[in-house]
């Protein structure tokens, strides 16, 4: 009935136990497991897929992992499964010591996900361990006279299981003089006392054989045995007795090697070997044996070798006196380390990557690693710190983790490397700190367009060029890299005169040099306005545009074109009438031309090569106005022949020339009247024709000349009598074959001109005022010949064209071309 209620117990505890850890679990953000030690390796110690809520292959296709950060693992990860087994046997005393709880705090990584999930692991205690005696065998002397009730302190045994599992009580073998007696301690240890129950008598017994057993609470019950040898000695009534039975100090852990840390003093007032007493240490360590040194004689406790803080911040030394017969005393010594600065910060990187895209955005993560500091207390406080110009910042993670961040936008083309330096800085005084540098390179990403150097592009070429001349070289710059840089240029297409840009110009897709495909023609067109397209390789690729305007030098390469006068296309030549009462200056004609050049090509002079009458007539060197230089006179002949040369500026210059024909005459009749005379004076080439043509030629100008006097007197009396009826200002009109003129003067130039088709004479005003002006402008480029029935106009000139019936047309024409004329 006992046991099934034990049992019920400990169903209730390992039930409220259970609730209690999954109240704890659900409130933590660790996960937490609890195995018992001395487990296999492999042992199933929790599910970790499930506890995180991940599947099973997620922890592989993550990088799961356990950050070792330089400890001993005692737990692996089963990616495959999803779980968490045990990598070797595990030994609770080993790693924990006598520590009531015992727990591995362990980490693990998902490298995606740059995150940490702590996991803590308790051990459990399992009764592997019996407790034991230091020796097998102790003495213990005893004065035959000693008071019964005698107290004696037994060798305490050690079992290094915790709670249930540890040392429960100690056990005597039978006997008649000695009882066992258990004293707690302070510390809840137990200290068993070996009590005298009978006199001794040395003589009747004088060694006594005893058993001490050790026994803890396992099951099964574990124990461990001692030999007590128990020699009655003569009296020995005094045994030592320590002056503290608790001494403390409190040493830094730089202490030098050596160095006297206390005394420990007891007092025996027995004399002899009876009051000489030797100290030792009890219950020792390995680990306290090699730190610290006892002198037996003296009591002096010294340093062995450099104490660490980070090892151990505490010892509790027991010490034992005894004087020669054996009398002891015990008390406890307790080392206290106090923790300096001599750790530097310990910094481990546990995920990096080594290059980034420029257009990441902020935040995104680029190292994470873990920081310790052995020391405690502001020695082993740490803060992370980097340069403050750089674009990143740490960010606090899980536990110690720190994550090295983007703060803003990163710019390849700025910088497109950073050493990042993070240094780990503790609060000791003086302080020590540890670097890391962690090399980060930026990724180009396209996110500059090319650009020219200039806004736009101005080119000179000259007219005349040679097919393919190279005509620019334009350059755009990317400042990105590879093919986000790599930079080719195209001609936006558009239409020059109806046919594309691209058969005008093209351009070297890789060099960016403009090429012209044809030669270009200054009178044609004067510039070429070129769009060029700069494109990277980039994806999406990135343009801009660019005007490159090609200017057309002119070249002298078009010779003066002669405007007036223009011959007849039948080979007849025009003729320019001077009157004979011309006084010198008269302009007698104007000599017009053009150059289809510009500039100085287009700039022309006009010089006399030849005249019948040298010194007769000039010419103005940039009017072309020719004029006469004297007076006519009868020796002069009828009509005069001149020959005007008209030259450009240009290198090499070039020209043209025209032959004018001057006839000298005051009217028309007399031209017609010199012309007979000047006709048969010549000889005939054939009598028959000649006689019939003067005949024909007399009476076509009388009949002329009659029926311009009729005409002109007809028009002269409408002309006086509208001036009687209207103002004195207003002008007079006299028609002419349907055409208006008006009448300024009574003095007028006239023109013969012969035409294949109809004889035209034409009345032309110089730029005088005694001359007949039309109301109506002409067009440069309008032929001085027009029909009959209309007006000529050129260069200021007016004209009144007269026109003739077939006979005198043919009649004339006939008897100018006798003459030359």
């Amino acid at each position: 009935m006992a046991a099934r209620r034990k049992r019920q117990n400990c169903s209730g505890r390992v039930l409220f136990c259970f609730l209690l850890g999954t109240l704890w679990e659900a409130g933590s953000e660790q996960i937490r497991y609890s195995i018992p030690e001395e487990m296999d390796k492999g042992f199933f110690v929790g599910d970790i897929s499930k506890d995180l809520g991940l599947a099973p292959w997620a922890l592989s296709a993550g990088g799961a992992r356990i950050v070792s950060r330089g400890k001993e693992l005692h737990f692996a990860l089963n990616v495959r499964s999803g779980s968490l087994v045990t990598a070797d046997k595990i030994d609770r005393e080993e790693l924990c010591g006598r520590a009531s709880v015992c727990t591995v705090n362990i980490e693990i990584l998902l490298e995606d996900k740059v995150k940490i999930y702590g996991v803590e692991v308790e051990i459990t205690d399992v009764n592997d361990n019996s407790p034991r005696f230091e020796t097998k065998e102790t003495e213990i002397k005893i004065i035959e006279k000693e008071v019964l009730g005698t107290r004696f302190l037994l060798p305490e045994a050690f079992d290094p299981d915790v709670g249930v599992n540890s040392l429960q009580k100690y056990q005597l073998s039978p006997n008649h003089h000695f009882s066992l007696h258990v004293q707690r301690g302070t510390d809840e240890a137990k200290y068993p006392e070996l009590v005298l129950e009978r006199a001794l008598d040395r003589e009747e017994e004088p060694v006594h054989h005893l058993i001490l057993t050790a026994l803890d609470g396992g099951d099964p019950v574990r124990s461990g045995t001692v030999n007590i040898r128990v020699t009655v000695l003569d009296a020995n009534d005094n045994a030592p007795v320590f002056t503290q039975s608790l001494y403390t100090v409190s040493v830094p852990e730089n202490v030098p090697v050596g160095m006297l840390l206390l005394t420990v003093n007891a007092t025996d007032p027995d004399e002899g070997i009876n009051g000489k007493m030797t100290y030792f240490f009890r219950k020792i360590t390995q680990k306290t044996s090699k730190a610290f040194q006892l002198n037996s004689l003296t009591g002096d406790i010294t340093v062995l070798e450099n104490l660490d803080y980070e090892e151990s911040s505490f010892y509790d030394i027991d010490i034992e006196v005894r004087d020669g017969p054996g009398l002891l005393d015990r008390a406890k010594v307790m080392i206290k380390i106090l923790d300096v600065n001599d750790n530097a910060p310990e910094v481990t990187v546990t995920s990096v990557t080594s290059s980034i895209s420029e257009n990441s955005s902020t935040g995104s993560v680029i190292a994470l690693f873990n920081v310790h500091d052995r020391d405690s207390g502001e020695n082993g406080q740490v803060t992370c710190s980097i340069p403050e110009h750089l674009p990143f910042k740490l960010e606090k993670s899980f536990g110690n983790y720190h994550s090295l961040v983007t703060d803003r936008a990163l710019d390849r083309e700025q910088v497109s490397t950073y050493n990042v330096t993070v240094t780990a800085t503790d609060g000791g005084d003086p302080p020590l700190s540890s670097d890391i540098h962690i090399s980060l390179h930026i990724e180009d990403t396209n996110d500059n367009p090319p650009v020219f150097v200039q806004a736009s592009y101005s080119v000179n070429i000259v007219e005349n060029n040679p097919r393919g001349t190279s005509i620019y070289s334009l350059t755009a710059r990317d400042p990105d890299s590879e093919e986000n840089g790599r930079v080719t240029y195209s001609i936006t297409d558009d239409l020059v005169h109806g046919a594309p840009f691209s058969s005008y110009v093209s351009i070297n897709s890789e060099t960016g040099v403009l090429y012209a495909l044809r030669s270009f023609d200054y009178e044609q067109f004067r510039e070429l306005k070129v769009g060029v397209t700069a494109r990277d390789s980039g994806d999406p690729p990135l343009t801009s545009n660019v005007s490159v305007t090609v200017f057309i030098l002119d070249q002298n390469d078009n010779a003066p074109e002669i405007l007036y006068p223009v011959f007849p296309t039948d080979g007849s030549t025009g003729v320019e009438l001077a009157p004979r009462s011309a006084e010198p200056g008269y302009l007698v004609t104007k000599v017009v031309a053009v150059d289809a050049d510009s500039g100085q090509n287009a700039w022309l002079s006009y010089r006399l090569l030849t005249t019948t009458e040298p010194g007769l007539f000039s010419v103005g060197l940039h009017s072309g106005e020719i004029r006469t230089t004297r007076a006519f006179i009868d020796k002069d002949a009828l009509k005069q022949n001149l020959v005007v040369r008209v030259t450009d500026k240009g290198e090499p210059p070039l020209s043209a020339t025209v032959s004018v024909t001057v006839v000298v005459a005051d009217s028309i009749p007399e031209m017609l009247s010199d012309l007979s005379n000047l006709a048969s004076s010549e000889p005939p080439k054939d009598s028959d024709l000649t006689l019939y043509l003067v005949i024909a030629v007399a009476s076509v100008s009388c009949l002329f000349f009659s029926f311009i006097i009729i005409l002109l007197a007809q028009r002269l009396y409408h002309w006086q009598t509208s001036k009687i009826l209207n103002s004195t200002n207003a002008p007079e009109f006299v028609g002419i074959d349907g055409v208006r003129a008006f009448l300024q003067s009574y003095s007028h130039e006239v023109s013969l001109t012969t035409d294949s088709r109809k004889s035209q004479v034409m009345v032309t005003q110089p730029n005088y005022a005694d001359t007949l002006t039309m109301q109506k402008n002409c067009e440069k480029k309008e032929s001085l010949l027009i029909s009959d029935e209309s007006v000529l106009c050129k260069e200021g000139h007016s004209f009144i064209q007269v026109s003739l019936s077939f006979p005198d047309k043919f009649v004339l024409k006939l008897l100018l071309h006798i003459h030359g004329v």
